[in-house]
């Protein structure tokens, strides 16, 4: 019987869009609930626009990763790519960043795939900056920085 397919014709899944699930949307809830109004305000219109278009929708899903940081977690991220292993994270000890202020003034945003992955695309990071910054004037990106590129980064 013939199918139609032979061993050269790939066969793509189609995975649903992803979800964020109970405990990961009371930890977004949290997150936000500790960011600057105007932030969390250029955050939402930007992720219902996403949200609106099944072509970025099919990328993934963004969220708030970090909102704010306690100055002693801003000390630990700096240690990365120097004293720990890793890449640099930050130029900024605590105290020095946006984010160690409550509310916060940033937040990093991430994505969860669709086969749950958590991913920072450079590629998807800058398609959801252009939603942030026309979302709201005074949000600056941390791709936009000369020299260190902070993709997920977002400040007011």
């Amino acid at each position: 019987m013939e199918t139609g397919l032979n061993s050269t014709t790939t066969v793509l899944q189609v995975l649903p869009p992803p979800r964020l699930n109970v405990a990961q949307r009371l930890r977004q809830a949290t997150r936000l609930s500790q960011v600057r109004t105007e932030l969390v305000e250029a955050y939402q219109v930007a992720l219902r626009r996403w949200m609106g278009d099944p072509v970025l929708m099919a990328l993934g899903l963004p969220f708030v990763s970090e909102g704010y940081r306690s100055p002693e977690r801003q000390d630990e991220l700096y240690t990365h790519g120097r004293s720990a292993p890793g890449p640099i994270v930050t130029y900024k000890r605590g105290g020095e960043s946006k984010h160690n202020t409550l509310p916060s003034q940033a937040l990093d945003v991430a994505f969860l795939l669709a086969d749950d992955e958590v991913s920072w695309s450079p590629a998807l990071l800058s398609k959801f900056a252009r939603l942030m910054k026309a979302a709201d004037a005074r949000v600056h990106w941390g791709g936009d920085w000369p020299g260190f590129k902070d993709r997920p980064h977002f400040e007011v």
